[in-house]
């Protein structure tokens, strides 16, 4: 791993690292392949992580040979997404480490590779941490991210709306997936890989740290201020 650097800024992915939601994609993805046959293997799943909407979609359909398709696949999966999103759980250590940043004046934001309508279904009960961000970018809505991770638009579109507009060397971005590490990587940025258990240690190569959960993880390494308590 890398030796950390002191950063001022923070980046946080939203899906499977902030919320428990790769999970609630499984499932819904899972129940719109089954009627077809198929199975949504964890392999093709690590492959489409933290890409666009339509981009996701592609692959998946052609991953599973799906008769369908994109516009078919998204309105299809709309559904099991709008039953089973609301539902989602906060990451363990995640509120704590947010709320942290917030406290001592850290900027903070969330850069994402969903849309707006699936990014307010999965924040249904998280509305009071979502507001402590200073702002949102979900690749998937943003008409200034072109494309979608593993390329770099996302983090550097949302390092440029910090009001200050920081060096991207000067932001710290917590990813799960190894899309969304390249992208980091990419825009000039440290990562911290915060991925599944049973991701292969191959694909968290380029992240500064990898930890097993937020609740890992020490501020003061990034020259940020230690936790309180």
């Amino acid at each position: 791993m890398a030796s950390p650097k002191p950063v001022t800024h923070v980046i946080f992915d939203m899906d499977g690292l902030l919320l428990d939601t790769e999970r609630l994609y499984t499932e819904a993805t899972q129940a719109l392949a089954t009627p077809y046959g198929k199975e949504y293997t964890w392999e093709v799943k690590v492959g489409c992580m933290g890409m666009k909407g339509p981009q996701a979609a592609q692959h998946i359909i052609d991953s599973l040979d799906l008769p369908l398709s994109v516009s078919e696949y998204l309105e299809q999966i709309a559904k099991h997404y709008n039953a089973l999103f609301p539902t989602a759980k906060l990451l363990p250590g995640a509120e704590r480490l947010v709320r942290h940043l917030h406290k001592h004046n850290i900027p903070i934001a969330i850069a994402s590779g969903g849309a707006q309508d699936s990014f307010d279904l999965k924040t249904t009960n998280h509305r009071d941490l979502v507001s402590l961000f200073g702002h949102v970018v979900l690749a998937s809505s943003d008409p200034e991210v072109t494309k979608g991770k593993p390329e770099p638009d996302v983090f550097l579109v949302c390092a440029r709306r910090f009001p200050d507009n920081p060096d991207p060397s000067k932001c710290l971005v917590f990813e799960d997936a190894p899309n969304g590490v390249q992208a980091g990587v990419a825009a000039g940025m440290q990562v911290v890989m915060v991925p599944d258990s049973r991701l292969s240690s191959e694909l968290t190569k380029g992240a500064t740290e990898v930890l097993a959960s937020l609740e890992d993880f020490k501020p003061e390494r990034y020259g940020l201020p230690p936790f309180d308590d």
